[in-house]
């Protein structure tokens, strides 16, 4: 099974309180879990191992301590040394433009490897939820939050659009575009409870231990499901979200060109010409039928 100790970091605890469920917790508490540029790198990181990890089925992403999730950008410490320090290394514009731009897109990138692990991610938010806090739990595939969660897409009140995924990711998360465009341009708070009406998350609990249990409930569910089952549901999902039910110049998932492809329907047909040959297939249908819990292999 999956060890801690593979799972070291400065800023991050990562445990497995379940089997085959990983837990990442945001570890900056006295900072209210503000993220310096080294955490963007490390996230990344954990999140790609976590996607190829076989002893792990499903993915739960919190926080320490009690007053925040995280209050987004450490912004000081982004003015002295990080990607807003890079507008004073160059005089020539066209070369602060592109070193601004690469800072950027290794920051977008390290943010979407959340997004792109095949496992399952269950977000668990709780206090100040500001700003990354939004960037970070939009990719994530389930979002539930304590009853003191207060949310707010921040950059605008420090005079930046957001650019590291919440405004292409916002919009296609079943929400309405103008309560969407209302708190991205005014950044005004919004609580657990318009969050909920809204649908932007899924559930609501009393506190954050009982959010952190129901997320638990929920991993442990999907970690008992097939792997091949789970995460091939998980990719059609998002593809589906970016893609029209016939699309015809998509691509395959799984193969890399595909003339003039019909994307929704054909891609989980071409899908699962392969995954139904799995035997967790054969392991889960009798199952079913004999009330018996199956048992699946790793991948």
């Amino acid at each position: 099974m999956a060890s801690a100790t593979n799972y070291t970091y400065e800023h991050f605890n990562i445990t497995f309180p379940s089997p085959y469920v990983a837990q990442v917790e945001i570890n900056r508490p006295k900072k209210l879990n503000a993220f310096i540029e080294q955490m963007w790198t490390d996230l990344g990181a954990i999140f790609r191992a976590l996607s190829v990890d076989p002893d792990v089925r499903a993915v739960i992403l919190t926080a320490a301590g009690d007053r925040a999730f995280s209050s987004g950008l450490d912004v000081q410490a982004a003015s002295q040394n990080g990607v807003l320090a890079q507008q004073t290394e160059h005089a020539d514009p066209a070369r602060k433009a592109l070193s601004i731009r690469r800072h950027i897109l290794e920051f977008q990138r390290d943010i979407s490897a959340i997004e792109e692990c095949e496992k399952p991610v269950i977000a668990v938010m709780h206090g100040i939820s500001y700003g990354l806090a939004i960037d970070m739990t939009v990719c994530c595939d389930i979002r539930i939050c304590a009853e003191d969660t207060r949310f707010s897409v921040r950059e605008v009140d420090i005079g930046l659009a957001a650019d590291i995924g919440t405004l292409t990711r916002l919009p296609k998360a079943n929400v309405p575009l103008s309560w969407v465009k209302e708190v991205c341009l005014t950044a005004r708070d919004f609580d657990a409870a318009e969050a909920l009406r809204v649908g932007f998350v899924s559930g609501v609990c009393e506190s954050k231990s009982a959010a952190l249990k129901k997320a638990l409930e929920m991993a442990t569910l999907l970690a008992s499901k097939s792997p091949v089952a789970v995460q091939s549901t998980k990719q059609i999902l998002n593809y589906s979200r970016d893609h029209s039910v016939a699309d015809g110049t998509s691509r395959s998932v799984l193969i890399c060109v595909l003339a003039d492809s019909r994307a929704g329907l054909n891609q989980i047909a071409l899908l699962n010409s392969a995954m139904l040959q799995t035997k967790d297939v054969e392991a889960a249908m009798p199952s079913g039928l004999k009330k018996r819990k199956p048992t699946f292999a790793k991948l």
